[in-house]
């Protein structure tokens, strides 16, 4: 089988092997930031920065 190919997180910018996170239509979330995504309550100062971050899977690259 060839070998994991490496994907840009949307969450922390870091470079992920396909297998470890999830994908969203076009955007990857290695599987780090997924799990602290949600175990993040609402009222964490950390939880604005997870949507902000989390738009780019619905804003057009070339809009």
């Amino acid at each position: 089988m060839s070998e994991d190919r490496q994907l840009h997180c949307i969450i922390c910018g870091e470079q992920k092997a396909e297998g470890e996170g999830i994908r969203i239509v076009t955007e990857f979330i290695c599987e780090t930031c997924e799990t602290e995504m949600v175990h993040t309550d609402v009222q964490d100062a950390k939880y604005p920065f997870f949507i902000h971050q989390m738009k780019q899977i619905f804003i057009e690259k070339n809009a």
